[in-house]
Order: C-alpha cells, then structure tokens, then sequence
C-alpha cells in the first residue's frame, strides 16, 4: 500500500516502540514507549503492565531510530493547492479541501499546526474562520493533522510593513469592538458552548489602542497575542510584551530592522526577564530566503527557549513551479513560484515559502550547529508552550497525546538530516511503516 493514511485499518489497541531514542528535553535518550489507540494517550508503561496488567497488542523494534514528538506549525497558509485565505460561493467545498489538506499535511511530520489567514474582509473572515477552529474533542486519527485554531495575521498591521498584504483593507484599532467587527465576534469572544476559533492573532503594537488596551482583551480571552508587520519601536515592543503579547510573527521579517540605537523588535529578546516582562517566544523562517543562516543562528543564541521554527507556507507547497493566484484582500494577485522562492508577481516581494517543517528543522541543525533534540524542540515543545498546551502536546510523557513521529538520522559530508519514515497521531499510524 503506497504510503498514506489508513482509516479503515484496523489498529493494535496498546503498541510499545521499543530500540528506539526518544526526545527528551535536549537529550536523545533510549527507552521504550507505550501508546493507545483506545485513549489516544502515552501511556505510563510501568503501571499499564504492572498495576494494570495490560500487554502490548504489538511491539514496534524501531532499530535505533529517534521517536519525536508530533510536529507543530504555527504559521501556515495553505497547502497542496488550498489557501486558508480563501472565499467560495461554497463553503462546504472550503470544508473539503480543508479536510483534504489536512491527509496530505500529517505526512510531513506536523501533526497539529495553527492555519493562518492574512489581511482579508470582514466577509471572509466571518466565513472562514469557523472551519479552522481548534478540531477539540473529535480526535480522529483517520482526520490527518489537527487544527489548534486560527492565526490572523492582519488587518490592524502597519502600512508600511505589509509585505504583500493589500493595504486597502488594513485597519488602525480603537476598541476591542473594532476586531469583533472585523473578525466576528463569535471567533474571538469566548461562549460557553464553543471553543474559539481564532488562537493568535499578529498586530502591530504601535497602531491606536493596541498596546494599552487591545493586547489585554484578547489576552483576557486567551488569545496568544504576536508583534509583528511592525514599525514598533524598541520602547513600543516592550510596552506590547509588559501589556501580554508572548510572540513575535517571522522575527526579522516585515519589521523596522535592527538597528544599534533603537534595537526595535529584536531587541526585547535581549532585555533580563522578569515576572512582569517575559522575554517572548518567535518564530522564525529557515528556508534560506527569508534569513541568512547567521541571521537564524543569531536569533538562536539570542533566546533558544523562545525560538520556533515555521513554514509561513503557502498554497504553492508541493506543487510545481508555476504561477498561482492568490486573493488578497479585495482584489487578487499572483504568486510565482519557482525552485524554493515564491514573489508576488510585477513586486519581487517574498511571498511566504514552499518549505516543510522538516526541511526547516534539517536548515537549522546545519546552519545553527544545535543538537538533533534541540532542532526538534523548536517544532514541538517550544511551540506547544507557546499555545498553552504544556502537557498536552509536544512531548513524549506519560498523558500527554500520542502523536508521534519516527526520524532516521542520515549523515554525509558532516551533515545530519533527518527524514520522516513514520507518523502517528492518537496512538494510530497513519503514514510510513513496513507496509508503506
């Protein structure tokens, strides 16, 4: 059977890897793993065979290979043809391309990830962002990878520092109203009955009210506030991180650059942390075209616990060189691709990337000389506890989700590059595996 998702399989209930390395912190350590199908969970193997007198219904001799933790992206546009940012006379057929990219995306390693949608319409964002909210109690295997929920980079980002964001539809907020408005209320303001769709949301922090009174609300809300397409000052990024933002978009890129008298953005990873002042978590775009690798190595010495490698991929990834529409805000655009570089037709702007997390992870540990457990970090641990998931994903302890990942380390030239062979999500395999 080509390599590929499994639904109607049946699947082991208890499965124990065994002869294989697993991520732990910043150490490959070698010990086995239980996980469940039935629950979804790692289990503590000690007391599932001695307390509970469970066995495993299969046993797994990985050979020495390194289990990972699901992989977790949280900047990512689309993919395999589909744009998140995108409105359809049928929504439905949006549902099912969702689902569709979803299949295709748990094969690369990225188990759960953040969609993310740019500075469109009101329209559009009321239309789309109840597909992406967080898949929550579902927890089917067969789905593929899992939405966390939505990431709205725009509107209310700086003119100057759009990117290839239309400035027709960017916005200066004054009240908490105006992202209601613009967002939907129900996306953004918790109910009782629903979780919210939206789970980040990237603003400029010099804009209007924002950093007063804006970053607190969404806080409040248990949103996952980020700086970035930003023109903010040193001083006005700081006063975002004291008011509650934890996270900076594609550090670097679409924002007022470093400089030796005002270090603007950047800068607040090098202040001395305090419980009024966290330093803040970032991400970061290893495909070579965004950054120079010293730039990422930089930014790696400058704060490894807060550094997140994402794709920012768009729909182009996995296709073919070529020229592809895009909508973009009001009107429509064109991206073209080609090799690993993607621009806004007619501008030369960089237009997000066609890369994987993996190829990200693989750029990092060459360019930065990190360990293998540290390169994985930045795509699950460190993420996870940038989202509030501690505990639940991005590791591999007892309770925690069972999605998984099996890496084989190859090295040549004195280069290690790793490459997916397996994935599993809730205790079910769904790509790879000696069958594949």
């Amino acid at each position: 059977m080509p390599s590929a998702l499994r639904p109607t399989l049946p699947q082991p209930s208890v499965t124990k890897f065994t002869n294989c390395r697993l991520v732990r912190g910043d150490s490959l350590v070698w010990e086995d793993v239980w996980v469940s199908s039935v629950t979804g969970k790692i289990l503590q193997s000690q007391v599932a065979f001695y307390d509970e007198f469970i066995t495993p219904d299969q046993t797994i001799n990985l050979g020495g290979r390194i289990i990972s933790p699901g992989f977790i992206d949280c900047q990512l546009n689309g993919a395999f043809g589909f744009n998140f940012s995108t409105l359809m006379n049928d929504m439905s057929e949006y549902g099912k391309q969702f689902r569709a990219l979803n299949k295709k995306l748990v094969e690369t390693g990225v188990t759960s990830y953040v969609p993310t949608v740019t500075s469109q319409t009101r329209d559009l964002y009321h239309k789309v962002l109840p597909y992406l909210a967080p898949s929550g109690s579902s927890r089917l295997a067969s789905a593929g990878s899992e939405s966390l929920g939505a990431h709205v980079e725009g509107p209310f980002i700086s003119r100057t520092k759009n990117g290839i964001h239309d400035i027709s539809v960017l916005q200066t907020p004054s009240t908490y109203s105006d992202l209601e408005n613009v967002y939907g209320a129900a996306n953004i303001t918790p109910s009782a009955s629903v979780s919210l769709p939206v789970k980040m949301i990237t603003l400029a922090p010099e804009l209007g009210q924002t950093t007063p009174s804006i970053i607190p609300g969404l806080r409040s809300n248990g949103i996952v506030v980020s700086i970035g397409h930003s023109e903010a000052t040193f001083e006005e990024a700081s006063a975002a991180v004291s008011a509650g933002a934890t996270m900076i978009t594609h550090l670097f890129n679409a924002m007022r650059p470093l400089h030796h008298r005002n270090p603007g953005i950047f800068g607040v990873l090098g202040t001395v942390p305090d419980s009024n002042f966290p330093r803040p978590y970032f991400g970061v775009i290893a495909d070579g075209i965004h950054l120079h690798p010293t730039t990422v190595k930089i930014a790696w010495n400058a704060h490894p616990d807060g550094f997140i490698l994402v794709t920012d991929a768009m729909h182009t990834l996995g296709l073919p060189d070529g020229r592809y529409e895009w909508l973009n805000g009001r009107g429509k655009d064109w991206i073209v691709k080609k090799g690993g570089e993607l621009q806004l037709e007619g501008k030369g702007t960089i237009a997000g990337s066609s890369i994987t997390l993996i190829e990200c992870v693989n750029n990092f540990l060459e360019w930065s000389g990190a360990s293998i457990p540290e390169g994985l970090k930045t795509v699950t641990a460190t993420p996870a506890a940038m989202l509030g998931l501690k505990g639940v994903k991005g590791v591999l302890d007892p309770g925690t989700d069972a999605d998984l990942v099996v890496l084989s380390e190859d090295i040549s030239g004195g280069k290690r590059h790793l490459r997916v062979d397996e994935v599993w999500k809730f205790g079910v395999r769904v790509f790879g595996g000696a069958s594949g």
